[in-house]
């Protein structure tokens, strides 16, 4: 009797630990949603042609200053599209990269950490940040130094610029919750955004902000819009 009632008690402690190790898992299971963000612009682009003198080797003979970047469809490139308010995010590590003497990608985003900067040109660069909420950074990054690593602590739209090389010019979105960048067509996917109500903000770097309320459904996709004016 003793030993069918050890038994059973034992069989009772490991069913409680398997619903314990799958509860939580089935709860997860069901996610958030996905929301498509979609930003159209309803101006002309915004493109500069600079003559470069410097390191042409690497930097070529001319420079292209992308202020505004619009698809055949009216979308827009290089907005940042982001749910900050988004609680359980997973990190973001942005990866910048100096290359041709331009900052690839132009506009990236990260969670308040850690960015890596690299030097693909084997040339000099300086790396100068513009920003108030984060401290700003001017540093030299000798063709030597193949990657830096920085900190940035603090949500803000950071300004990228590279002293030896004037007309270099990136920007970082430091975002805590989840962010994207549109593409050619003017549209970012913010995935596993927690269900509800949430906040869904557009930033491009000419044109300002704007934000929206959406509904997220945990497994489904939600399209929002946004149209962006010329200034």
């Amino acid at each position: 009797m003793r030993k069918t009632f050890v038994a059973l008690t034992a069989m009772a402690l490991v069913g409680s630990a398997v619903m314990f190790a799958v509860g939580p898992r089935l709860a997860g299971a069901q996610g958030g949603g996905t929301v498509e963000v979609e930003v159209k612009y309803n101006g002309a682009p915004q493109v500069e042609k600079l003559k470069v003198n410097k390191d042409t080797e690497k930097c070529g003979q001319e420079a292209t200053i992308e202020k505004v970047v619009v698809g055949s469809n009216k979308g827009l490139a290089n907005a940042v599209a982001s749910a900050p308010n988004a609680k359980g995010a997973k990190p973001i590590k942005a990866v910048v990269d100096q290359h041709g003497c331009k900052f690839v990608p132009h506009v990236s985003v990260m969670a308040p950490g850690e960015m890596e900067l690299k030097n693909s040109d084997d040339i000099l660069h300086n790396i100068h940040t513009y920003s108030t909420a984060n401290p700003a950074i001017n540093k030299a990054q000798p063709k030597f130094k193949k990657t830096m690593t920085e900190k940035f602590e603090k949500p803000e739209m950071i300004k990228l610029t590279c002293d030896v090389h004037s007309w270099m010019l990136g920007w970082l979105a430091v975002v805590p919750g989840i962010a994207a960048v549109t593409d050619t067509n003017g549209v970012a996917k913010l995935e596993n955004v927690p269900a509800g109500k949430q906040k869904i903000e557009v930033w491009h770097e000419t044109l300002g902000k704007q934000d929206k309320e959406v509904d997220v459904k945990a497994g489904q996709t939600t399209k929002v819009s946004f149209e962006m004016k010329g200034k």
